[in-house]
């Protein structure tokens, strides 16, 4: 799975996409990095306050990695 993102709703959304993907709940992904369902909900919902760590967690989780690169052109 390969995603230009570039907002928060974005990212959730594409968090969404890998975790029905694994064949994950919320909860199971939850558990999986030792946290709260309402956690990951936040997560997949754009929500704001979700920590950058939590994220990076739930991308490790999914056998995700995140890639910075410029924008193009034409974005």
């Amino acid at each position: 799975m390969e995603a230009a993102i570039r907002t928060p709703k974005q990212l959730g959304n594409a968090l969404v996409r890998a975790r029905a993907q694994a064949g994950l709940n919320q909860r199971a992904l939850a558990e999986a990095i030792g946290s709260y369902q309402s956690t990951i909900s936040s997560a997949e919902s754009g929500g704001p306050g979700v920590r950058v760590r939590t994220v990076f967690e739930i991308l490790a989780a999914l056998g995700l990695e995140l890639v910075v690169r410029p924008r193009s052109q034409h974005s």
